[in-house]
């Protein structure tokens, strides 16, 4: 039979079909053993954890670069108007690096340097996107996201040192986490194809990934009120001691495949081998890179987490310095109202993923339809409010509100865009996670150093384009995602022996094959 003859039902019908059906037509043949205490949610509490750990590994800098940096000897340009500044509060504005214990150094650095200091991270988190899920997808991810958040976690313990020596040691140490950190969520769509159920993965996924909005909104006010009681060189202490306790628990507990699994029951494994196919495992050493590259639900994918990717590295790197030199919080309000957004966005980011699985188990949806929808409300609704923010001039608590509802809106794209991957190509879901984090780190580089460009003179004209310029670009992804986004496995992710029945019947691996 033609390859090009049949395709998987946990594929969307082809364009010419009549109407898109859900994930699923059949239910694999062993029943659904309990979620509580099972290995994969177990699994997906160590990625969670796992995540939150990386990405306060991410932001500590975010924060306590406030406290480094002694804003007395830095002055913005004399060629810029600064009639636009909010007034400090009249109480007297209580400056974030005043605060810090005798003896904690604080550096002369501009917003220029700041920028590029704030995406070093990125340059190195770039280089090992590709290569880590091509590694993880074909060794297991399990030694590649342990091996990832353990050496960040420890070079971050090396960040007072490196601060010391110069602007340069600093920068090229966040690079070597950057690139540490970098294999970390190809690893973890590598693990899922192996463990994911088809109708659990949105859950299982966004769960696991939230750690990161978690993460987010713990270290930020964390870092604040340890900066601010400690000093800012206590913060990279903490965080780095505790990616290096998480990775005790990681090696311990997790596996790269259920069959490896020395806790899992019988039943759950059985359930989670005959729901995944012969699409789980690892793939060979030779991966389709042409076919991948010509893919338009891949550009798709691409486009849209670069556009997403923008606004949101932008609030994240720059958020605190918004906080302090806009609206004049002090440290320990910085890091707090920072953090608001992120618990918004880890919670609707949890919900969206229960959501979509509700809506493919009940077949009200297909996988496209599914991954559009919540794709567009990640979307589309944050640029709304993100241009809100642009009109709000020096009201902290619409800002923050409008701060908040944008970045907690952004979440339920985790059901949508974030996890096409293994939609599309669940064999080569973490190759592709590399490809499209790699394109989607880009705008971590260079967001940073727009907003030190645009916002030299801390002026409220100068946030606001910042704001309109990342508003713009989210919708630009929504609009992209909506036209040529797909649910459906790609032909080139199927290997020939899935084509070689001559029948309609089920096959070995418990899943059926329809003529297109």
């Amino acid at each position: 039979m033609a390859r090009n003859q049949w395709r998987s039902i946990n594929s969307a019908p082809s364009d010419q079909d009549d109407q898109d059906v859900p994930l699923l037509e059949k239910a694999p043949e062993t029943a659904v053993p309990p979620q509580c205490c099972s290995a994969r949610c177990n699994l997906a509490t160590l990625m969670f954890f796992g995540f939150a750990v990386v990405y306060g590994l991410r932001v500590n800098l975010s924060v306590a670069m406030v406290a480094m940096v002694n804003s007395t000897s830095v002055h913005p340009s004399t060629n810029h108007s600064l009639v636009h500044v909010c007034p400090a509060p009249r109480s007297g504005y209580n400056s974030s690096t005043s605060a810090q214990p005798d003896g904690i150094p604080q550096y002369s650095w501009d917003t220029d340097t700041q920028g590029y200091l704030l995406g070093a991270f990125f340059f190195g988190y770039l280089l090992t996107q590709i290569p880590g899920g091509y590694l993880a997808g074909r060794l297991g991810g399990r030694i590649f996201m342990g091996g990832g958040v353990v050496g960040t976690a420890a070079l971050t313990l090396l960040t007072p040192l490196a601060a010391e020596l110069g602007v340069y040691w600093l920068f090229a140490l966040r690079m070597l986490e950057g690139f540490g950190e970098g294999v970390t969520f190809p690893a973890m769509m590598a693990m899922w194809a192996c463990w994911a159920p088809p109708l659990e993965r949105s859950r299982l996924i966004t769960f696991s990934g939230a750690g990161a909005n978690f993460g987010a909104f713990m270290a930020l006010p964390l870092t604040g009120f340890i900066c601010h009681t400690l000093g800012w060189p206590a913060v990279f202490y903490c965080c780095g001691g505790a990616g290096c306790l998480w990775g005790l628990f990681w090696f311990i507990c997790a596996s790269d495949h259920p069959r490896s699994h020395p806790r899992i029951s019988d039943h759950e494994r059985d359930y989670i081998i005959s729901s995944i196919g012969s699409q789980g495992g690892t793939h060979g050493w030779s991966v389709p890179f042409k076919p991948m590259m010509l893919s338009v639900p891949l550009w798709a994918i691409i486009l849209s987490q670069m556009c997403s990717n923008w606004a949101y590295y932008t609030l994240l790197t720059s958020l605190p310095t918004y906080m302090d030199t806009v609206l004049h919080f002090d440290l320990r309000q910085n890091g707090f109202l920072s953090a608001l957004p992120y618990l918004g966005a880890w919670l609707c980011a949890v919900t969206s993923g229960v959501l979509a699985d509700h809506l493919l188990e009940r077949k009200l949806l297909s996988v496209t339809a599914v991954r559009k929808i919540f794709t567009l409300t990640g979307l589309l609704l944050p640029a709304v409010f993100l241009v809100a923010v642009g009109f709000v001039g020096c009201s902290g608590v619409l800002a923050v509100t409008f701060l908040t509802l944008s970045t907690s809106l952004g979440g339920t794209s985790a059901a949508g865009v974030f996890i096409n991957q293994i939609d599309i190509a669940p064999r080569y879901a973490g190759v592709l996670l590399g490809i499209t984090n790699t394109f989607g780190t880009i705008p971590g580089v260079l967001a940073p150093i727009v907003m030190g460009y645009l916002t030299r003179d801390h002026s409220l004209t100068g946030w606001r384009s910042v704001f309109y310029l990342s508003a713009g670009v989210s919708a630009c992804g929504a609009l992209i995602f909506t036209l040529f986004g797909s649910g459906k496995i790609q032909k080139w992710a199927l290997e020939d022996e899935e084509f070689e029945s001559e029948t309609e019947s089920e096959q070995p691996d418990g899943r059926v094959y329809e003529n297109a």
